[in-house]
């Protein structure tokens, strides 16, 4: 099989690329983390109205360019590889995927907003008890009198505190899985937020539903009907957040390269000693490796359910190991300094870690690929 890019799709890279190199340094980057709002609307409106990103991935029907996951895997990556902390995920993965298969008016008026970048979207699905930010919440909504009532507790919601609206998961019955999706607009009264920031400098928050009223529309979709959407969505981020730990990686293994050709002990460099060689050879296996199964991961985004559960799973898996151990070892390589805030290195391996634990763990992703497996065979 040919694994190599359309031209399309190698002109997106390297214009992307580009851009990013010329107007997203590492510079840049810490002055939108330090900044009140913690990132750069500048850029983003550059990357959304000027480059067109958040229509990558999207149907030509709503205003996208006609790509699919391969694109967002493009997109992804070289986000990754700039470390760049807008919402590029939240909005333009999960979010327009969950209003693509919504459908309705609602769903159908947010989305040219969205690709425009006026609107931006954060999905509330994690919870203190839930283990599975895609799986059945505790938050609860009730309809009365043709509105909605939404009661519970959402925890760290990543880019929640950018968002202009919320994507909120709740119950809809007392007792069993009836899950729905909620469009929740961030000024809605009786909702709470309060905003953190993550070890990797992003910002999310906690947000506390106490009965918040919405209208009738607020619902997307079919009442009760959101869960298997959400497992889509949560296969589709997992598979995207993969392809943004590939870019964060392949920075990691360069500037471990280009230090250890740079450091000298004994009167020469230690990129010269060979125990570092086989080290580094072993950090680029990893990410070749995760390369792989984030390349089957997205190629499985449109088989069957469990197909796609699996692959998403296995590529997390393989991301993961690939996190801890390009991060661990390219951090021992440059030494103290490898930690150090004026060094770019520090900052990639911070969101490499971040991204080791986001929608799921490894563990957890070894237990579900395990239950998915013995299901295949039954």
């Amino acid at each position: 099989m040919d694994f190599r890019f359309s031209d399309e799709q190698q002109l997106l890279q390297d214009n992307l690329r580009g851009f990013l190199a010329k107007h997203y340094g590492f510079e840049a980057r810490r002055a939108a983390l330090m900044s009140a709002t913690g990132r750069g609307p500048a850029i983003w409106r550059r990357l959304t109205r000027d480059l067109g990103l958040l229509g990558a991935g999207l149907p030509e029907a709503v205003g996208g360019i006609g790509g699919g996951p391969v694109e967002t895997m493009i997109v992804l990556e070289e986000l990754g590889a700039a470390l760049v902390v807008e919402p590029y995920l939240e909005t333009g993965v999960i979010g327009a995927g969950l209003l693509l298969r919504a459908g309705g008016d609602v769903a159908a008026a947010m989305l040219p907003r969205l690709i425009d970048g006026e609107a931006i979207l954060a999905f509330a699905g994690a919870e203190p008890a839930l283990r599975d930010s895609f799986g059945v919440p505790a938050t609860h909504a009730v309809c009365e009198g043709g509105r909605w009532r939404l009661r519970g507790h959402k925890c760290m919601v990543s880019a929640a505190p950018w968002a202009s609206h919320w994507l909120v998961s709740a119950r809809t019955d007392e007792s069993g899985e009836a899950v729905s999706l909620f469009l929740v607009d961030a000024q809605t009264p009786g909702v709470s937020m309060q905003w953190v920031q993550r070890i990797d400098g992003r910002r999310a928050a906690e947000l506390r539903f106490d009965d918040a009223v919405l209208p009738q529309t607020a619902l997307l979709g079919a009442a009760g009907a959101a869960l298997p959407s959400l497992q889509q969505a949560g296969d589709e981020a997992v598979a995207a957040i993969c392809a943004e730990a590939l870019g964060v990686l392949r920075r990691l293994l360069a500037d471990t390269l280009d230090y250890s050709r740079e450091r000298r002990q004994f009167g020469q460099p230690i990129a010269s000693f060979q125990a570092l060689q086989h080290r580094m050879v072993d950090m680029h296996l990893h990410l070749e490796m995760a390369r792989s199964a984030t390349l089957l991961a997205t190629l499985s985004l449109d088989k069957p359910p469990r197909a796609r559960a699996m692959a998403a799973s296995a590529a997390k898996v393989t991301v993961g190991r690939a996190c801890r151990f390009i991060g661990q070892n390219a951090v021992q390589l440059h030494g103290a300094m490898g930690m150090s805030e004026e060094l770019a290195l520090g900052s990639y391996f911070k969101r490499a870690t971040a991204i080791e634990q986001e929608f799921g763990s490894v563990d957890h992703h070894l237990a579900r690929h395990a239950r998915l497996e013995r299901a295949a065979r039954a």
